[in-house]
C-alpha cells in the first residue's frame, strides 16, 4: 500500500486563503500520485466563514477532514489538535496562506525516502516584504535561544516541515500546555534536513501576528526551553549585594578618616530607584516562570473540538 501523508493546516480567519490552498494542494497531490493524502484543516475559532469553507471542501474532496475548535485556543493548540489526529506514515504542518509553498512537498518527501533524515524543515533565506525591525528582532531571537537553550532552532525556521510518524508520536507525547513548537521540534531531536527557500507573501488576508504578539511568543519560547533568565536574576542579586557591601565600606572609611558626612539626597534616590528596578525585573522573571508552572499544574485541555467531519475525533485533549 502506498504511503499516507497527513497535512495539518491550522486556520484562523482564512476564508479567502483556503480555496487557493486547496487548489495548490490538488496540483501537488496529482504530482505525487504514488502517495495517498489526508488534509486536516483545524479551525482555531475563526470569526469569518472559514468553517463554512472547510465544510464545502470536505464535501467535495474525501481527502479533506476538518476540526472546529470551540474557541480561539491559539496556533499551537490547533497544531497539537492536528498532531493528535494524524493517521499517516508522514505528517506535514503548513499554513493556509501559502507562505509555506506546497510545491516543496515532493522534494521534501524524496529526501525523507532516502532514509538519511527523519524530518525535512523549511527555512527562509530571505525576509523580503517583512518590516526591517521585525526581521532584526527575529534574527536576534534565534541567535539568543540557541545560545541559552537545548533547542536547535535555525534562523528563518518555519513550522512548515514534513516528518516521519515516529517524530509525530514524540511531539504528541510532549504534553505541556505552554507549547512552543519550534523549540519542541528541536528538543526532541531526530535527524533534520533544513530546506532553504525564498520568502513568499500571503495570497490573501492579513497576518495574525503583531509585533507585540511575536515578542510575547518569543518570551514564552525562552521561558519554556531555558532557565538562563533565572540565572541572570540570581547573578543580579549577587552583584548588587557585593556593590552595596563595597559602598558601605567606602562610606565608613570616608567617615572615619576624613570625617566627611554622607550627603546628597538625589544620588540616594537614584540608587534606591535603580535597585528597586532590578528587584522588580527579577521578580518579573520569577513570576513568568511561576505563571508557566501555574498553567501546567491546572492541566486544562489543550483544545476542545466542537465540530468535526470525522467520527474518531478526540473532542477534548
Amino acid at each position: 500500500m502506498s504511503d499516507l501523508i497527513s497535512v495539518i493546516v491550522p486556520c484562523y480567519n482564512e476564508e479567502a486563503s483556503l480555496p487557493l490552498f486547496h487548489q495548490a494542494m490538488e496540483g501537488v497531490m496529482a504530482q505525487m500520485e504514488d502517495c495517498r493524502f489526508e488534509i486536516l484543516l483545524v479551525d482555531d475559532g475563526s470569526k469569518d466563514g472559514t468553517a463554512d469553507v472547510m465544510r464545502e471542501l470536505a464535501k467535495k474532496d474525501p481527502r479533506v477532514s476538518y476540526f472546529c475548535l470551540s474557541r480561539n485556543f491559539g496556533k499551537e493548540a490547533a497544531m497539537y489538535a492536528g498532531f493528535c489526529h494524524v493517521q499517516g506514515d508522514y505528517a506535514a504542518v503548513m499554513d493556509a496562506d501559502l507562505q509555506d509553498p506546497p510545491d516543496l512537498l515532493p522534494e521534501m518527501f524524496r529526501i525523507l525516502q532516502s532514509g538519511e533524515y527523519d524530518s525535512v524543515a523549511a527555512r527562509r533565506v530571505s525576509r523580503a516584504g517583512e518590516p526591517p525591525i521585525r526581521s532584526w528582532f527575529a534574527r536576534r531571537f534565534y541567535s539568543l535561544i540557541n545560545k541559552i537553550s537545548e533547542a536547535d532552532i535555525v534562523d528563518g525556521a518555519r513550522d512548515f516541515r514534513l516528518m516521519k510518524r515516529e517524530m509525530v508520536e514524540a511531539i504528541v507525547a510532549m504534553g505541556e500546555s505552554s507549547r512552543f513548537s519550534k523549540g519542541i521540534f528541536g528538543w526532541i531531536g531526530f535527524r533534520t534536513y533544513w530546506m532553504p527557500y525564498e520568502n513568499v507573501e500571503r495570497v490573501a488576508g492579513e497576518t495574525k501576528w503583531s509585533f507585540w504578539g511575536l515578542l510575547g511568543y518569543a518570551l514564552d519560547g525562552i521561558v519554556n526551553f531555558s532557565h538562563v533568565p533565572l540565572d541572570i536574576a540570581s547573578w543580579f542579586g549577587i552583584l548588587m549585594t557585593v556593590v552595596s557591601f563595597l559602598a558601605i565600606l567606602f562610606i565608613i572609611v570616608r567617615k572615619l578618616l576624613f570625617g566627611d558626612p554622607v550627603a546628597g539626597w538625589a544620588s540616594t534616590a537614584c540608587i534606591i530607584t535603580f535597585i528597586g528596578g532590578i528587584q522588580l525585573l527579577c521578580l518579573g522573571i520569577i513570576g513568568k516562570y511561576l505563571a508557566t508552572v501555574y498553567v501546567e499544574v491546572k492541566k486544562r485541555p489543550h483544545f476542545i473540538i466542537s465540530e468535526s467531519s470525522r467520527d474518531d475525533v478526540k473532542r477534548i485533549a
